[in-house]
């Protein structure tokens, strides 16, 4: 057999077999890939969209509303 071992064979012939043999299978394998990838990409960039506009609308209300804190600094300071 040369220089090659059983093992070298072995793994060109499984090499062969998914290529050829497996083709449409590793094709839709790697669509479902691309497609997991880039929904993981759109979820941080939602997640990312919605994390901004939540902390906005708490600025906004904190800014409405007179807090809680200020009010006991006020009383402490009055004491």
């Amino acid at each position: 057999m040369g220089t090659f071992s059983i093992w070298h064979w072995v793994i060109v012939l499984v090499v062969v077999l998914v290529l050829f043999g497996g083709g449409g299978k590793l094709s839709r394998l790697m669509g479902d890939a691309a497609r997991g990838i880039t929904a993981f990409k759109k979820g941080l960039k939602e997640n990312t969209a919605d994390d901004g506009e939540d902390e906005k609308k708490t600025i906004d209300a904190e800014a409405k509303q007179p807090s809680a804190n200020t009010s006991s600094k006020d009383e402490a300071a009055k004491s």
